[in-house]
C-alpha cells in the first residue's frame, strides 16, 4: 500500500492535468487537480518545516561542528514564522478598521516586510556577490587555449566581454560604415543574438524532450525514486 497508492495518486494527478491543458473538457478536473496540489504543498511545506526542526535541534544538542550555525538557522526560522503567522506590527485594512489582522503582513514598514528587505535580501545578494569569485576561476580555468573548441570559446567570450565596454567601441570606432558589421560592438550583439540565441534554443529543447521522458516515468510508475529510499 506504501507503493501502490501514492502511485496511483501520482499517475491520474498527472494524466488530468496533461488532459486538462489539451482538451477544453477536462479543464475543470485540471483546477481541482491543481487544488489538491495546493493543500499537498502546504502540508509539505509543515513537514519541511518539522524536519528542519528536527535537524537542526539535534545537531544543537549534540554541539556538533557548526551547532553555531543551526542556532542561527532556528532563530531566524522561528522570528520569521512567528512575525509572519502573528502579523506582529502589521496596520488593520480601512475595510476593517477594528481587527488587528486584517491588514497585510507584506505591508511596507511592516516587520515582515522589514526582515526581507533588510535581512533577507541583502544576505541573498552577499551570497551571489561571493560566486562571482568562483565563476570568474571557473572562466579562467575553461578559457585555457589548449585546443580548438577552448581556442573558440576564449575568442569568442574576449569579443563580448570588449564589447560590453567603452574601450571595445572606442577600439573600432574609425571603421568606415561598410564596415560596421566588424565594430567590436556590433559583432558582440551579433554573436549574441545568433549564435547565444542558437545555442539556447538547442539547450531548451532537449530540457524539453528530458522533462517529458521523465515525467512519462513518472507517470507510468517506472521511476519510483519519489517514494524514497528502498522504494525503487
Amino acid at each position: 500500500m506504501k507503493r501502490t497508492i501514492p502511485l496511483l495518486i501520482t499517475a491520474i494527478g498527472g494524466f488530468v492535468l496533461v488532459f486538462a491543458y489539451f482538451s477544453p473538457y477536462t479543464e475543470d478536473w485540471g483546477e481541482k487537480t491543481m487544488i489538491w496540489f495546493d493543500v499537498i504543498a502546504a502540508i509539505a511545506f509543515v513537514l519541511g518545516g518539522g524536519n528542519l526542526l528536527k535537524i537542526h535541534l539535534k545537531k544543537t544538542s549534540d554541539q556538533a561542528e557548526g551547532w553555531g550555525y543551526s542556532v542561527i538557522t532556528l532563530l531566524a526560522f522561528g522570528i520569521t514564522l512567528l512575525v509572519g503567522l502573528l502579523k506582529i506590527g502589521v496596520n488593520p485594512s480601512p475595510q476593517f478598521p477594528h481587527f488587528a489582522w486584517s491588514g497585510e503582513y507584506r505591508e511596507n514598514g511592516s516587520p515582515f516586510w522589514w526582515l526581507y528587505e533588510f535581512a533577507f535580501k541583502p544576505l541573498t545578494a552577499t551570497m551571489f556577490s561571493m560566486l562571482a569569485f568562483y565563476i570568474a576561476s571557473a572562466a579562467f580555468r575553461a578559457f585555457r587555449a589548449k585546443n580548438l573548441e577552448a581556442i573558440l570559446l576564449l575568442g569568442t567570450a574576449f569579443i563580448i566581454l570588449l564589447g560590453r565596454t567603452f574601450a571595445g567601441v572606442w577600439l573600432t570606432d574609425w571603421m568606415p560604415e561598410a564596415l560596421s558589421g566588424l565594430k567590436i560592438d556590433n559583432l558582440t550583439v551579433y554573436i549574441m543574438k545568433v549564435f547565444v540565441t542558437t545555442g539556447n534554443r538547442a539547450i531548451m529543447i532537449g530540457i524539453a524532450l528530458g522533462i517529458a521522458s521523465m515525467s512519462l516515468k513518472v507517470l507510468l510508475g517506472v521511476d519510483r525514486s519519489y517514494l524514497g529510499s528502498g522504494q525503487e
